[in-house]
């Protein structure tokens, strides 16, 4: 069936007209244009939509049963454009984006508070998970951009960096006077640790620097930062986490020192799907973190 949404306008103000020639005018067009366009429309039906006479036109009832249905296609097409639209325009819509809870604690919030002056109908969903997570999240396009320190397997994903992160011993005034200012990776060995849960790259990666000089004392693990920053608190043991995470390590009451040996560094940065395309939202946002480190020379272990 070939019918037109200017064929169903031209049905509809006909429609609410007393003569072909009023719905001419009103929809700029010449009667004998208008009255080919309500022809074709009869023939792809098959049967007349309006009783016509020297004075007015009338709907005939199966054009009566028409006008209800062509009124609601008619608003759900505009509706539909209109809100592609607002979406090209970022005057409404939603944006998900996926952060590890450092980042989203210490550096999100600003970015986004940037973002919304930006684009304030942009409704922010932000699903705070541990990298692992943040990552899976941008595979099964439930996130379309992360928050992360960069992937070993990066199949499928792009990786924009944007700081290196310097990893830190995180003690409390106790256990950091016991160390000859700034500690090494041999002197933690001397002490218990606290660490997050097996099977995360944090833990993999601080594990595995620790063991080049001798077995660490891993007495609890955790999957939460604030959890790990209240067990170094107690005395529980020390930690080694990456320094993005100081600020909220320091607001609970416990100390950052910098490794005075080979420090462990890793990339922090963007992540999205290589084979999705970002919404015009998504790639603003990304535009504007990029160019926010470009122009503050960030680097984590200032």
């Amino acid at each position: 069936m070939n019918i037109s949404y200017r064929h169903l306008r031209a049905f509809i103000e006909v429609a609410h007209s007393t003569t072909f020639a009023e719905a001419a005018a009103k929809l700029h067009l010449t009667q004998p244009a208008l009255s080919s366009s309500i022809k074709k429309m009869e023939q792809e039906l098959g049967g007349k939509l309006f009783e016509r006479n020297t004075r007015n036109v009338s709907l005939t009832p199966e054009g009566e049963i028409l006008l209800p249905n062509a009124l609601r296609l008619s608003r759900d097409w505009d509706n539909t454009f209109s809100d592609i639209q607002n979406l090209f325009a970022m005057a409404k819509g939603q944006l998900t984006i996926s952060a590890m809870p450092s980042f989203a604690e210490s550096h999100l919030p600003g970015l986004l508070s940037e973002f919304h002056h930006m684009a304030p109908n942009i409704n922010l969903r932000v699903v705070d998970v541990v990298m692992e997570q943040v990552v899976q999240e941008i595979r099964n396009g439930r996130a379309e951009i992360g928050f992360t320190f960069e992937p070993e397997h990066k199949d499928g994903l792009i990786f924009d960096s944007l700081f290196t992160d310097r990893f830190v011993v995180v003690a409390n005034k106790a256990q950091a006077a016991r160390f000859n200012q700034k500690p090494s990776w041999r002197e933690c060995l001397a002490f218990p640790l606290v660490m997050m849960n097996r099977g995360s790259a944090v833990r993999k990666w601080t594990e595995a620097e620790l063991c080049r000089y001798g077995e660490p004392n891993i007495v609890a693990e955790t999957g939460q930062l604030a959890t790990l920053g209240k067990l170094i608190k107690s005395g529980l043991g020390i930690s080694i986490m990456p320094s993005i995470c100081k600020p909220q390590m320091e607001a609970l009451g416990v100390i950052a020192l910098e490794f005075v040996d080979s420090p462990l560094l890793k990339r922090v940065g963007l992540l999205r799907n290589e084979r999705r395309g970002l919404s015009v939202s998504a790639q603003t946002l990304w535009k504007l973190t990029v160019s926010h480190y470009e122009s503050s020379h960030y680097e984590s272990s200032q």
